[in-house]
Protein backbone atom coordinates (compact mmCIF):
# COMPACT_ATOMS: atom_id res chain seq x y z
CA UNK A 1 0.00 0.00 0.00
CA UNK A 2 1.17 3.56 -0.77
CA UNK A 3 0.37 6.36 1.69
CA UNK A 4 1.67 9.72 0.42
CA UNK A 5 -0.06 13.08 0.05
CA UNK A 6 1.77 13.94 -3.19
CA UNK A 7 0.05 12.53 -6.26
CA UNK A 8 3.26 12.63 -8.30
CA UNK A 9 5.13 10.66 -5.64
CA UNK A 10 2.40 7.98 -5.50
CA UNK A 11 2.47 7.64 -9.29
CA UNK A 12 6.26 7.22 -9.33
CA UNK A 13 6.20 4.56 -6.60
CA UNK A 14 3.28 2.79 -8.26
CA UNK A 15 5.13 2.76 -11.59
CA UNK A 16 8.45 1.58 -10.13
CA UNK A 17 6.85 -1.15 -8.02
CA UNK A 18 4.73 -2.40 -10.93
CA UNK A 19 7.75 -2.60 -13.26
CA UNK A 20 10.59 -3.64 -10.98
CA UNK A 21 9.07 -5.42 -7.96
CA UNK A 22 7.06 -8.39 -9.28
CA UNK A 23 6.90 -9.92 -5.80
CA UNK A 24 4.57 -7.10 -4.68
CA UNK A 25 0.90 -6.50 -5.40
CA UNK A 26 -0.30 -2.94 -4.79
CA UNK A 27 -3.59 -3.15 -2.90
CA UNK A 28 -4.33 0.57 -2.70
CA UNK A 29 -3.24 4.19 -2.34
CA UNK A 30 -4.15 6.94 0.13
CA UNK A 31 -3.29 10.62 0.37
CA UNK A 32 -3.84 11.34 4.09
CA UNK A 33 -3.84 9.64 7.48
CA UNK A 34 -7.61 9.23 7.80
CA UNK A 35 -7.94 7.63 4.37
CA UNK A 36 -4.82 5.55 5.08
CA UNK A 37 -6.17 4.11 8.33
CA UNK A 38 -9.36 3.00 6.60
CA UNK A 39 -7.45 1.39 3.76
CA UNK A 40 -5.06 -0.43 6.09
CA UNK A 41 -7.98 -1.84 8.06
CA UNK A 42 -9.70 -2.93 4.85
CA UNK A 43 -6.71 -4.37 2.96
CA UNK A 44 -4.32 -5.53 5.75
CA UNK A 45 -1.15 -4.83 3.73
CA UNK A 46 2.14 -6.54 4.50
CA UNK A 47 4.15 -3.46 3.53
CA UNK A 48 3.25 0.24 3.58
CA UNK A 49 5.18 2.92 1.71
CA UNK A 50 4.64 5.68 4.27
CA UNK A 51 5.30 9.40 3.85
CA UNK A 52 6.40 11.12 7.07
CA UNK A 53 4.46 14.40 6.74
CA UNK A 54 0.89 14.48 5.41
CA UNK A 55 -2.39 16.37 5.86
CA UNK A 56 -4.44 15.53 8.97
CA UNK A 57 -1.42 14.14 10.81
CA UNK A 58 2.01 12.61 10.41
CA UNK A 59 3.32 9.06 10.21
CA UNK A 60 3.68 9.26 13.99
CA UNK A 61 -0.06 9.84 14.38
CA UNK A 62 -0.84 6.85 12.18
CA UNK A 63 1.53 4.49 13.98
CA UNK A 64 0.43 5.63 17.45
CA UNK A 65 -2.95 4.04 16.77
CA UNK A 66 -1.46 0.55 16.93
CA UNK A 67 -0.37 -1.29 20.04
CA UNK A 68 1.41 -3.65 17.67
CA UNK A 69 2.16 -2.32 14.18
CA UNK A 70 0.66 -4.97 11.83
CA UNK A 71 2.78 -4.19 8.76
CA UNK A 72 6.34 -3.49 7.67
CA UNK A 73 7.22 0.07 6.65
CA UNK A 74 9.32 1.70 3.96
CA UNK A 75 9.37 5.39 4.85
CA UNK A 76 9.31 8.11 2.20
CA UNK A 77 10.85 11.38 3.23
CA UNK A 78 12.28 14.71 2.19
CA UNK A 79 13.52 15.16 5.77
CA UNK A 80 16.66 16.90 6.99
CA UNK A 81 20.10 15.34 7.43
CA UNK A 82 19.30 14.93 11.15
CA UNK A 83 16.39 12.64 10.32
CA UNK A 84 18.50 10.65 7.87
CA UNK A 85 20.95 9.93 10.71
CA UNK A 86 18.00 8.75 12.82
CA UNK A 87 16.89 6.45 9.99
CA UNK A 88 20.40 5.06 9.59
CA UNK A 89 20.95 4.41 13.29
CA UNK A 90 17.59 2.64 13.66
CA UNK A 91 18.18 0.48 10.55
CA UNK A 92 14.79 1.62 9.23
CA UNK A 93 14.12 1.36 5.51
CA UNK A 94 13.57 4.72 3.84
CA UNK A 95 13.49 6.40 0.44
CA UNK A 96 14.47 10.00 -0.19
CA UNK A 97 12.39 12.12 -2.52
CA UNK A 98 12.71 12.10 -5.48
CA UNK A 99 12.57 8.32 -5.27
CA UNK A 100 15.40 6.42 -6.96
CA UNK A 101 14.61 3.12 -8.75
CA UNK A 102 17.62 1.20 -7.42
CA UNK A 103 17.06 2.38 -3.84
CA UNK A 104 13.39 1.40 -4.00
CA UNK A 105 14.18 -2.08 -5.33
CA UNK A 106 16.83 -2.58 -2.65
CA UNK A 107 14.46 -1.45 0.13
CA UNK A 108 11.72 -3.77 -1.14
CA UNK A 109 14.00 -6.78 -1.41
CA UNK A 110 15.43 -6.18 2.06
CA UNK A 111 11.98 -5.74 3.59
CA UNK A 112 10.59 -8.85 1.90
CA UNK A 113 13.43 -10.93 3.31
CA UNK A 114 12.44 -9.95 6.82
CA UNK A 115 8.68 -9.69 7.11
CA UNK A 116 8.89 -10.37 10.84
CA UNK A 117 6.38 -7.93 12.30
CA UNK A 118 7.91 -8.02 15.79
CA UNK A 119 11.37 -7.11 14.49
CA UNK A 120 9.97 -4.38 12.26
CA UNK A 121 7.98 -2.93 15.14
CA UNK A 122 11.07 -2.77 17.38
CA UNK A 123 13.09 -0.98 14.69
CA UNK A 124 10.26 1.45 13.93
CA UNK A 125 9.74 2.30 17.61
CA UNK A 126 13.41 3.20 18.07
CA UNK A 127 13.27 5.41 14.98
CA UNK A 128 10.16 7.21 16.25
CA UNK A 129 11.71 7.72 19.70
CA UNK A 130 14.82 9.30 18.17
CA UNK A 131 12.82 11.55 15.85
CA UNK A 132 10.32 12.67 18.48
CA UNK A 133 12.97 13.51 21.05
CA UNK A 134 15.18 15.27 18.47
CA UNK A 135 18.05 13.34 20.00
CA UNK A 136 19.83 10.22 18.81
CA UNK A 137 19.35 8.30 22.04
CA UNK A 138 19.43 4.75 20.72
CA UNK A 139 21.22 2.88 18.00
CA UNK A 140 20.54 -0.48 16.40
CA UNK A 141 23.67 -2.62 16.13
CA UNK A 142 23.38 -5.16 13.29
CA UNK A 143 25.08 -8.40 14.32
CA UNK A 144 25.61 -11.75 12.60
CA UNK A 145 22.60 -13.15 14.46
CA UNK A 146 20.20 -10.17 14.41
CA UNK A 147 20.61 -6.85 16.22
CA UNK A 148 21.22 -5.25 19.61
CA UNK A 149 19.66 -2.01 20.90
CA UNK A 150 22.18 0.25 22.64
CA UNK A 151 21.80 3.69 24.21
CA UNK A 152 24.27 6.10 22.64
CA UNK A 153 25.31 7.44 26.05
CA UNK A 154 26.54 3.95 26.96
CA UNK A 155 29.16 3.95 24.21
CA UNK A 156 32.68 4.88 25.38
CA UNK A 157 34.50 4.35 22.09
CA UNK A 158 34.30 2.43 18.81
CA UNK A 159 37.20 0.62 17.17
CA UNK A 160 37.52 -0.46 13.54
CA UNK A 161 37.97 -4.16 12.82
CA UNK A 162 38.32 -4.58 9.03
CA UNK A 163 34.80 -4.01 7.64
CA UNK A 164 33.27 -4.28 11.10
CA UNK A 165 33.23 -2.04 14.16
CA UNK A 166 33.53 -2.97 17.83
CA UNK A 167 31.51 -0.81 20.23
CA UNK A 168 32.90 -0.63 23.78
CA UNK A 169 30.30 0.21 26.42
CA UNK A 170 30.66 1.76 29.86
CA UNK A 171 29.62 -1.49 31.54
CA UNK A 172 32.51 -3.38 29.93
CA UNK A 173 30.45 -5.06 27.22
CA UNK A 174 31.61 -5.14 23.60
CA UNK A 175 29.52 -5.53 20.47
CA UNK A 176 30.76 -6.36 17.00
CA UNK A 177 28.65 -4.46 14.44
CA UNK A 178 28.37 -5.27 10.74
CA UNK A 179 29.18 -1.68 9.77
CA UNK A 180 32.35 0.23 8.95
CA UNK A 181 33.71 2.81 11.40
CA UNK A 182 32.92 5.64 8.97
CA UNK A 183 29.20 4.94 9.40
CA UNK A 184 29.37 5.74 13.12
CA UNK A 185 31.71 8.68 12.58
CA UNK A 186 29.20 10.30 10.23
CA UNK A 187 25.98 9.47 12.06
CA UNK A 188 27.08 10.12 15.65
CA UNK A 189 29.18 13.24 15.07
CA UNK A 190 26.44 15.71 15.98
CA UNK A 191 25.98 14.21 19.44
CA UNK A 192 29.63 14.42 20.51
CA UNK A 193 31.37 11.48 18.87
CA UNK A 194 34.59 12.28 16.99
CA UNK A 195 37.29 10.33 15.19
CA UNK A 196 40.66 10.65 16.92
CA UNK A 197 42.51 8.04 14.87
CA UNK A 198 41.94 6.15 11.62
CA UNK A 199 40.76 3.21 13.73
CA UNK A 200 39.00 4.97 16.62
CA UNK A 201 35.86 7.04 17.28
CA UNK A 202 35.27 8.23 20.84
CA UNK A 203 32.43 9.66 22.89
CA UNK A 204 33.81 13.03 24.03
CA UNK A 205 31.62 12.92 27.15
CA UNK A 206 33.52 9.81 28.27
CA UNK A 207 37.01 11.39 28.13
CA UNK A 208 38.71 11.45 31.54
CA UNK A 209 42.13 12.90 30.65
CA UNK A 210 44.45 13.86 27.81
CA UNK A 211 48.21 13.45 27.69
CA UNK A 212 50.18 15.74 25.40
CA UNK A 213 52.52 14.39 22.75
CA UNK A 214 52.97 14.38 18.99
CA UNK A 215 49.35 13.44 18.81
CA UNK A 216 48.99 12.49 22.43
CA UNK A 217 46.56 10.01 23.91
CA UNK A 218 43.32 10.09 25.83
CA UNK A 219 42.27 8.15 28.88
CA UNK A 220 38.61 7.24 28.83
CA UNK A 221 36.37 6.91 31.88
CA UNK A 222 36.71 3.13 31.76
CA UNK A 223 40.52 3.44 31.98
CA UNK A 224 41.28 2.65 28.34
CA UNK A 225 44.12 4.66 26.78
CA UNK A 226 43.69 5.55 23.10
CA UNK A 227 46.11 7.21 20.70
CA UNK A 228 45.20 10.53 19.09
CA UNK A 229 46.68 10.87 15.59
CA UNK A 230 48.59 14.07 14.86
CA UNK A 231 46.25 14.93 11.98
CA UNK A 232 43.19 14.75 14.26
CA UNK A 233 44.69 16.39 17.33
CA UNK A 234 43.33 19.88 16.64
CA UNK A 235 39.77 18.66 16.04
CA UNK A 236 39.93 16.70 19.28
CA UNK A 237 41.27 19.63 21.35
CA UNK A 238 38.68 21.97 19.84
CA UNK A 239 36.01 19.93 21.61
CA UNK A 240 37.33 21.20 24.96
CA UNK A 241 37.90 24.86 24.14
Amino acid sequence: MILDDESSSRKIIFSFVSKYCPQLEIVGEASDIIEGQKLIKEKSPDIVFLDIEMPHGSAFDLLDVYDNIPFSIIFITAYSQYAIKAFNLSSAKYLLKPVDIDELVEAVESTCKQLDKNVQEDLTQILLDNLREKQLNKVIIPTMDGFEVIKTNQIVFIKANDNFSVLHLDNGEKFMACRKLKFYEQNLKQIGFIRIHRSTVINVDKVKAYQKGKGGFVTMENGTELDVSQSRKKEFLDQFM
